[in-house]
């Protein structure tokens, strides 16, 4: 038998590598079109829903189950959200999370006790291979919707790519984002509008978002979570700032985004929110959260918001 050399070895390795790097990323866009599919028809509207960070796996667990009951019981697709890393807080001390490996091993245990789709997010592109082994939805965090090797990255994985629109762009700029996904061999993208900035703490949720960010030729969804947040609008006693935020009017922000039209809803939902160590002021309390969706449904059941009105501006004669 012939000696094979070295680079011959290496060439044949990369080759194998290559098909099985393709063959899984066909499988992984295979699944996620499914997945993208279904929630695209969803009615009235699919919901990405969890605590905001990975507190513990016990936590999280009891939290899958409490939603998944609630939406199954509705009818309403769920998708599980938790964070394993929450890198963009307001203090370096503030709780981030358990971190990637441990985040993702509870998180896949989530689905598979549950047999519930995740969405987590991203913030740097060489987390975005290991993250879509678990998770069938990326997310891409607002602040980050520019990023195009993040963006790049998440699509590669073949999973779907949620990017929340950046508190500082225009609705527009969603289009460019989402093409930036497609672009790298990616159709299953959506995007998310949570908020706009309106003076140093607040946020503004401007409704003609929703209708411009069809723009994009995919899903919309609102997050009626984050986009109450007042970033580092909370003063504490001792000195330093926190993130506030204005729960009272989650329902608010919400009955808009069902009456436009939205295709998903997202939201950040605990069992003890004022105990909750990221973002507390903006979770909605688990024990409305049925009572929510419910009016939801009502309201998006009679608005005709997913459709263009059809406006005739020929003169009216009686």
């Amino acid at each position: 038998m012939p000696a094979v050399s070295p680079l011959t070895h290496s060439l044949a390795i990369s080759l194998l590598q290559s098909r099985f790097t393709s063959s899984s990323s066909s499988s992984n866009m295979d699944s996620s079109t499914l997945l993208y599919n279904q929630l695209k028809e969803a009615q009235p509207f699919f919901v990405l829903a969890g605590p905001n960070v990975i507190e513990s796996e016990e936590h999280i667990l009891r939290m899958a189950k409490q939603l998944k009951a609630v939406t199954s019981k509705l009818g309403l697709p769920l998708v599980f959200k938790s964070s394993f890393d929450k890198a963009n807080r307001t203090s370096s001390k503030s709780f981030r999370g358990p971190g990637l490996a441990e985040g993702l091993k509870i998180l896949e245990k989530v689905k598979t006790t549950y047999d519930l789709p995740i969405v987590t997010d991203v913030h740097e592109s060489d987390q975005c291979e290991a993250v879509g082994r678990v998770a069938d939805i990326i997310q891409i965090p607002a602040f980050l919707c520019r990023q195009t090797d993040l963006l790049v990255a998440a699509a590669k994985t073949g999973k779907i790519v949620n990017i929340k629109k950046g508190q500082f762009c225009a609705p527009s700029v969603m289009t460019n984002s989402a093409e930036k996904v497609r672009l790298a061999g990616n159709q299953n993208v959506m995007v998310c509008e949570r908020g706009t900035m309106f003076g140093y703490n607040d946020l503004i949720v401007d409704p003609r978002n929703f209708e411009w960010m069809r723009e994009a030729n995919c899903p919309v969804v609102a997050d009626v979570t984050h986009a109450l947040q007042q970033p580092a609008g909370k003063k504490l006693e001792g000195g330093g700032v926190a993130s506030g935020g204005l729960r009272e009017l989650i329902p608010c922000i919400a009955r808009t985004a069902v009456a436009v039209g939205v295709d998903g809803l997202f939201m950040e939902v605990h069992d003890d929110p004022l105990n909750a160590p990221v973002d507390g002021p903006t979770q909605w309390p688990l024990r409305h959260f049925e009572e929510l969706l419910e009016e939801l449904m009502a309201i998006a059941r009679v608005t005709k918001g997913k459709k263009q009105y059809k406006i005739d501006l020929t003169p009216f004669r009686e």
